[in-house]
């Protein structure tokens, strides 16, 4: 059997299997050696041994546990609360405060979780009913959360990062760095489009002192949020910081981060036996589902690569006859494609092995294009109706909101991330100019 006809049974089994709702990870992994043993008989199974032994004891894949773990902590605590009434505190009651807030700790949460599922849904329980409280319009809220909580991919530590890196043997820290002036860039795009939006609709986000109640806070309380807004948000700053003083690798900087939540929660009096039972029963069950799903797919990676999908690949663009640029938008298009019906972290390893060398022999920069890939798959997890983010959002939203209202929310800011895409696409060194700077 030919290498384009075994792409194509692989695609439409693939198909098949999630229309069916089969596990991810298993769909993947069974595909390919199901495939693989009717191709080439018993001896695809080998596969099955080097593919355990180069994914679960890669030694940078072992920051994804821990940095779930941080999260797990940092959001059971309360700690993530904490950065939020810091962070209003800081804006100070402008209209349009509240949102600009949850764009701010929400892409933090997100951060701290590293996946989007996750990262939304930790971000929607926190700040969806105070704004919603605060007379704010449902699809701003729904929007800023969606927007905020997604963006936790595109700041370090982010997850799928660490799997492009491992996955593309590059540098995790390069990454991470690369991903700052991209993230700072949509981050200040959609506070830009709240202030403005706002300003020409004020009823979208009414001004606090004209919907609740505001305490007046003494200089003590305003003290003791300061205090804990700071050191909650400085302990991302830490895990980052150390990566990038070469102080730590990311697996270190993980445990890091972990031994940093667990002292905050200390601090803040929030230690108990509990919480931190619970935050592990949870950062378990999405580590053991995260393992299956890297799993089955560098499986079905690792046979794509053996069958010689990338020579497929390679002669197929060759035979286009396109521009490097045109060549590089090919690969947005069909992740963007992918994005409809697979989760961030599995388009990563999927497409970061096939796309990644091809990208690099046209002459471009590994880390802008891996930075690219992220921006590309925060767009495609979030584009209707498909979209995989969406439905986490409907998860924790109120039973009279429809999925109409939620792809009106997200449209405005699907719109700034496409602009930021073609932005870095545009000017390589917006992503570049930051790692050779710190990192030659």
């Amino acid at each position: 059997m030919g290498i384009e006809v075994l792409s194509i049974v692989l695609l439409i089994c693939l198909l098949s299997f999630f229309i069916i709702g089969s596990p991810v990870g298993l769909a993947l992994g069974g595909i390919a050696m199901l495939v693989g043993y009717f191709s080439w008989g018993t001896g695809i199974y080998n596969v099955i041994p080097t593919t355990i032994e180069g994914t679960f004891f890669n030694y940078i894949l072992l920051a994804i546990p821990l940095y779930i773990y941080m999260g797990q902590l940092l959001s059971h605590t309360g700690i993530g609360d904490a950065m939020f009434k810091a962070s209003q505190l800081m804006i100070g009651r402008v209209r349009g405060s509240l949102a600009i807030s949850v764009v701010f700790i929400c892409s933090m949460i997100g951060a701290m979780v590293g996946i989007i599922g996750a990262g939304i849904m930790s971000s929607g329980s926190i700040a969806l009913k105070p704004m919603l409280e605060a007379g704010y319009d449902r699809k701003l809220a729904l929007g800023t959360i969606m927007a905020g909580g997604a963006l936790g991919i595109l700041i370090p530590p982010s997850i799928p990062m660490v799997m492009f890196a491992a996955s593309t043997h590059n540098s995790v820290g390069r990454m991470f760095i690369g991903a700052l002036m991209p993230a700072l860039l949509t981050i200040s795009l959609i506070i830009l489009y709240v202030i403005i939006s706002t300003k020409l609709n004020p009823k979208r986000a009414p001004l606090l002192s004209e919907t609740i109640g505001l305490p007046v806070l003494t200089k003590k309380e305003k003290f003791k949020i300061g205090r804990d807004g700071f050191l909650s948000i400085g302990l991302i700053f830490v895990v980052l910081g150390s990566i990038i003083a070469g102080i730590a690798t990311p697996t270190e900087s993980g445990a890091l981060g972990v031994a940093g939540a667990m002292l905050l929660a200390m601090l803040f009096k929030r230690f108990k036996f509990e919480i931190f039972k619970l935050a592990g029963f949870q950062a378990a069950s999405l580590i053991s589902v995260a393992m299956w799903i890297i799993l089955g797919a560098s499986l079905f990676s690792n046979f794509q690569l053996l069958m010689g999908i990338q020579s497929m690949i390679a002669g197929f663009i060759h035979n286009l006859d396109l521009p490097p640029l045109a060549i590089i938008l090919m690969f947005q298009f069909i992740m963007l494609l992918l994005g409809f019906i697979l989760d961030d972290y599995v388009i990563v390893l999927m497409c970061a092995p096939l796309f990644t060398p091809i990208a690099v022999t046209l002459g471009y920069d590994p880390i802008w294009f891996g930075v690219l890939m992220i921006i590309n798959i925060l767009i495609a997890v979030q584009t209707p109706p498909y979209g995989f983010a969406l439905f986490y959002l409907k998860g924790i939203t109120p039973p009279d909101v429809g999925m109409g209202e939620i792809y009106k929310s997200v449209t405005p800011f699907i719109l700034i991330n496409l602009v930021v895409l073609i932005t870095c696409m545009v000017f390589p060194n917006i992503v570049l100019w930051l790692p050779n700077l710190l990192m030659g």
